[in-house]
């Protein structure tokens, strides 16, 4: 913990100037994965932001709004509403790339009936806010408070608050996507490992060529309706009984047979 943040827990004031830094910087480092950053995220963002009750981060996934984190269940079920309504602060952030801000949802005329049933639910106050770098959307920061008028005299932190998760978010965004190609990487080398065993194995027992042992293998996955990874793993699997063992790939084709280490030179 940073001695920002014990001031402030131990005084018990939230600094005023925007996130952590240091924390944020800390959480990265500490990669736990994208969802897990974002909840930290969400919740600094509530200690750091005067009024603020709960928060939550609305991103786009395949094509559809989603909360990707909430720091409580109040959020999430805030933001659920303007997804099922088409229309919200944090809907309008996202598709507009503005700053939202309902100081009062009892007074609130647009997105009926989204004000309406936002107060039933406690929330009187809304700040829903871009998160933005180099004009790329990359999500919304969306604030809710039990009071009304909870940030009219905060909406600069806000901004800031907003501005420095982009850039946070950003980097967290490169670290998941890198993290994702690593594996799906190894999945791939897996997949192959177990392909060049199975082509051994049709080799063995036909006594055919490789490329004649990969269109057999490739014949049996379309006539069975299978992958071709799941194919070879169940052959592998049957012949060896037991599942494929990892190793180093096996060039197809003819190859030069190893020095025999035990002639004499």
């Amino acid at each position: 913990m940073t001695d920002t943040a014990r001031d402030a827990e131990d005084t018990g004031r939230r600094p005023v100037d925007g996130f952590d830094l240091a924390s944020i910087q800390d959480a990265v480092t500490e990669w736990r994965g994208l969802h897990a950053f974002l909840q930290d995220v969400t919740e600094r963002a509530v200690r750091a932001m005067e009024g603020a009750d709960a928060c939550s981060i609305t991103m786009r996934r395949n094509g559809r709004l989603v909360t990707a984190a909430a720091d409580c269940g109040g959020a999430l079920e805030l933001d659920l509403l303007q997804y099922e309504a088409e229309a919200g602060p944090c809907v309008c952030s996202m598709e507009n790339g503005e700053e939202n801000y309902v100081p009062d949802m009892l007074l609130e005329r647009r997105w009926a009936p989204y004000p309406a049933a936002a107060a039933k639910r406690g929330a009187r106050s809304v700040l829903a806010t871009p998160l933005a770098l180099n004009s790329h959307s990359l999500g919304a920061l969306n604030l809710y408070s039990a009071k009304p008028d909870a940030f009219v005299n905060h909406l600069e932190t806000a901004r800031r608050l907003s501005a420095q998760a982009a850039g946070a978010v950003a980097v967290a965004e490169r670290i998941e996507q890198e993290a994702e190609a690593v594996n799906d990487l190894r999945t791939a080398m897996l997949s192959r490992s177990v392909i060049d065993q199975a082509i051994g194995i049709v080799v063995a027992r036909r006594r055919c060529t490789p490329d004649e042992a990969m269109a057999v293998l490739r014949r049996a996955s379309q006539a069975r309706n299978i992958k071709l990874r799941d194919l070879c793993h169940e052959l592998v699997s049957d012949t060896g009984g037991g599942p494929p063992l990892p190793g180093s790939f096996v060039k197809r084709g003819r190859q030069d047979p190893p020095p025999d280490r035990t002639a004499p030179v």
